[in-house]
């Protein structure tokens, strides 16, 4: 039943979303996420379920931050089941990205992820955000419900270029979050993103650090 509705419903979705992929991009998405569902099952990877609500949750949802991807490599911290991450480098080949989660099992799910789609643009390493030691920072970082943005600057802050900025993908707009944010942070802007058969909102927050008074 799944993989006939999906086949459906991501071409529609896409069309609604304005975003034109080839029929390889679109195989290749609705191949990770029946990857995604056959591990769900034993590793508890994603709180969606209901396989109708799959490929506007998890494919779409991801695929709602595209416009706000500029880096040439991005790191997507508490990637949990790849998302947005392995949707974003599917449709972005010609970038990198990196996938930093420390859930074992998780990253264990992500790796076969890249095995099996053959996704030479991605990276997976195991391990806490805030234990992370990095070559150089990252001009982006991508979170989904991963954490506060309190707590999201405090464990990646020094992951990030000092004029790079998170990403961070919230449900409705996250007030208490913002106010909470610490001194040197700022939300720099804020996107309500539209995704077709997604109920409730949905919002990208756009978090840099705060220019310095001279």
């Amino acid at each position: 039943m799944a993989p006939t509705l999906w086949q459906r419903q991501l071409p529609e979705g896409l069309a609604e979303m304005q975003l034109s992929l080839s029929e390889t991009r679109q195989q290749e998405l609705l191949a990770f996420l029946s990857l995604l569902n056959k591990w769900n099952k034993a590793y508890n990877l994603t709180a969606v379920r209901d396989e109708r609500e799959m490929v506007s949750r998890q494919l779409l949802d991801s695929l709602s931050i595209l416009p706000w991807v500029t880096t040439e490599h991005l790191l997507d911290v508490g990637a949990g089941g790849g998302l947005p991450g392995i949707p974003l480098a599917i449709v972005l080949p010609e970038k990198r990205f990196t996938l930093l989660d420390s859930n074992g099992k998780k990253t264990r799910f992500l790796n076969q992820c890249v095995l099996e789609l053959g996704l030479k643009n991605v990276e997976v390493i195991h391990g806490r955000a805030e234990d992370c030691k990095l070559e150089k920072p990252f001009s982006q970082i991508s979170s989904r419900a991963f954490t506060a943005l309190d707590t999201l600057v405090g464990w990646c802050g020094d992951l990030l270029a000092n004029e790079g900025s998170f990403l961070a993908m919230k449900g409705q707009y996250p007030d208490d979050e913002v106010a909470a944010l610490p001194v040197g942070w700022q939300v720099s802007s804020s996107h309500s993103l539209e995704v077709p058969g997604a109920g409730g909102e949905r919002h990208l927050l756009v978090v840099t650090r705060a220019e310095q008074p001279r």
